[in-house]
């Protein structure tokens, strides 16, 4: 090996930089690990440990408790899952005969729930029979948990009120339990499973090791420490980008109908380009902008709390593989910006929709928000508790994070944005913001949040700044869609409350339908996707295609250019379709092929009945 002359042309003993800098930064194979974890890490494409990796799992690995702070998409699900699956193959080396659950998984949703599973089965998919994991969350039948939970598996995934009735009704036992994992920290308290935790508490064997893994240290997440860690080692990591690094942000004031006019313009004359997450405040506003835009023949799929589990966990993972371009979330847990419930009401609200409370530098515009707004949180018999989106939820390659309703904190901002913007890859975050001079102008598209948007908008920009960020103006001449106005007035009046009423009930419906197909084993048939998709038309609203195409005088006179200053793209929206066999029969059809030039066809001559056979 050639070595490294320094200024007076004397071979140098350093070693080179790119050597050093090898050397200094972790690998897997410094870590240990069973040569079947390794090879499944090689398959899903691991290469080096992410920061939080590299740091908790040799500590795990020496049986410590871990309290982890890493950012979303930071990698803290391989964190405890390696070290997890680790112990276990370890302990099955030594006594092949053994038979015990020994790892409990608690996360606040079902969705983070399968989730993790399919990473528990990603990482174990070489070690044959000897590592089995059930995911609590999923919906059969009480004697089929029962079964699955009879076999002893090694590793259960669940959210704290399904562990909790398994181990009332003697299903589950705990007693051989060696880990515990509780992700999401910050959120579990939040999503209103207070008593279930403090139940656990007294269930979970002593000297059991803990690990919590979070986004944000609240006290939610101190409350859980005392009541599971000894002595934990506290991780406070921060990569080298804070959470909305790599994510271009942008806001757009603007009245509220005009946000419909923007969203309308915005998907039709692709002037953002990639998958977009669509937030939207509550359910009913889901299917008033999905309505709305399949006015305008744009397809979009729903997410929300009342859609079967199986619905939206297909829907996530069609998006990340590209089926779908955009996707219209309810981001249900900071509703009216209500404030959490007391512990008595907790068990008879947890259908509700809560609050998650703010960090410590926030507090102040927790207290703010309660004297300021109404208590409303909104009682729907069909949500799901165990539904959250802007958290936890692994999307893949978004390149835009629309907030068509502001958020109503700034903590909810920088978990929403942190949905883009991930892996190294670059995002972009826009959001509408109804100025408070605007408020209740147009009472069919009113939302109540949009009341104090400018107050919270103060409180993102603030925020981000310490982050380093700078959240900016996006500029929209709004003289070049005035043209615009009527077709996105039309459109409107044909979204009525009952339309939004039909199409929420029929959606259900259809999904019901569709989750059942998906539960009975769906992957027999990859292919047949037609049927099963989620961006279909609801055709609720009174239907007009003239809508759906734009003619050439509407359009600016500078073309796109002239509407926005701001050049953001990905991948386009939408593909060109080219029907290629038209194109040739049109072609053929010029060149006189299969007939004469200018006059009609006769069947009998061209006819070809072929060779006879022999």
């Amino acid at each position: 090996m050639k070595r490294k002359l320094d200024a007076n042309d004397v071979p140098s003993t350093e070693a080179p930089e790119e050597n050093n800098k090898d050397a200094g930064e972790p690998s897997f194979e410094d870590l240990n690990l069973d040569p079947r974890l390794r090879q499944a890490l090689i398959k899903e494409n691991f290469t080096k440990p992410t920061l939080v990796q590299s740091k908790a799992i040799p500590l795990a690995l020496e049986g410590k408790d871990v309290l982890a702070r890493a950012k979303t998409g930071s990698g803290k699900t391989a964190a405890y899952v390696l070290p997890i699956l680790q112990t276990i193959l370890q302990k099955k080396s030594a006594d092949p005969s053994l038979k015990a659950t020994t790892g409990l998984i608690l996360v606040p949703t079902r969705e983070l729930a399968e989730q993790v599973q399919n990473v528990i089965t990603s990482f174990s998919a070489f070690c044959g029979k000897e590592i089995r994991s059930v995911n609590l969350t999923q919906k059969v039948a009480d004697a089929v948990q029962r079964s699955m939970l009879s076999d002893f598996p090694d590793l259960i995934v669940s959210t704290p009120s399904r562990v909790l009735a398994n181990l009332g009704n003697s299903a589950l036992s705990l007693e051989n339990l060696t880990h515990l994992v509780i992700d999401e920290a910050d959120l579990v308290l939040s999503y209103g499973y207070d008593e279930d935790m403090h139940a656990l508490s007294k269930a979970i064997p002593r000297g059991v090791q803990t690990f919590l893994m979070s986004a944000t240290l609240t006290s939610e997440v101190d409350t859980l420490k005392g009541l599971f860690c000894r002595s934990p080692v506290t991780l406070k990591l921060e990569d080298k980008e804070e959470e909305g690094a790599g994510v271009s942000q942008f806001i757009v004031r603007c009245a509220e109908d005009e946000k419909f006019l923007l969203i309308y313009v915005i998907f039709k004359l692709q002037l953002i380009k990639g998958k977009v997450i669509v937030f939207v405040g509550d359910i009913d506003r889901c299917y008033r902008v999905k309505l709305f835009l399949e006015q305008f023949g744009i397809k979009s799929c729903i997410l929300n709390s009342e859609l079967p589990i199986n619905s939206r966990i297909h829907v996530v993972q069609e998006f990340n593989k590209g089926v779908y371009d955009i996707i219209i979330a309810a981001d249900e847990q900071e509703v009216m910006g209500a404030p959490k419930p007391s512990k008595k009401s907790q068990k008879a609200d947890k259908e509700d929709a809560a609050e998650n409370k703010d960090d410590s530098d926030e507090a102040s515009e927790e207290e703010s928000q309660k004297t300021t707004r109404p208590d409303k949180r909104r009682k729907v018999s069909g949500k799901d508790k165990d539904y959250g989106i802007s958290r936890g939820i692994d999307f893949q390659n978004v390149a835009c994070v629309l907030n068509f309703d502001l958020p109503t904190t700034s903590r909810s901002y920088t978990h929403r944005i942190g949905r883009t913007g991930r892996a190294g890859k670059a995002g972009m975050a826009l959001s509408f913001v109804v100025p408070s001079e605007q408020f209740g102008k147009h009472r069919p598209t009113s939302f109540p949040t949009a009341k104090y948007d400018e107050t919270v908008l103060a409180k993102i920009i603030k925020k981000q700044s310490k982050l380093g960020q700078e959240v900016k103006p996006y500029h929209f001449e709004m003289q070049q869609v005035d043209a615009f106005r009527y077709r996105m007035t039309d459109a409107l009046r044909a979204v009525t409350r009952l339309a939004i009423q039909e199409a929420r009930a029929r959606e259900i419906r259809q999904e019901l339908i569709k989750s059942e197909k998906l539960k009975r084993h769906f992957e027999e048939n990859p292919e047949e996707l037609r049927q099963l998709r989620h961006d279909g038309e609801l055709r609720s609203a009174r239907v007009q295609p003239h809508l759906k195409h734009i003619p050439d005088y509407l359009m600016p006179a500078k073309g796109r250019k002239g509407i926005s200053s701001e050049d953001v793209g990905f991948v386009g929206i939408r593909k060109t379709n080219e029907n290629r066999i038209r194109k040739a029969r049109d072609r053929n059809r010029g060149k006189g092929k299969g007939r004469k030039a200018g006059g009609k066809v006769d069947p009998l001559k061209t006819f070809n009945r072929g060779r006879p056979q022999k």
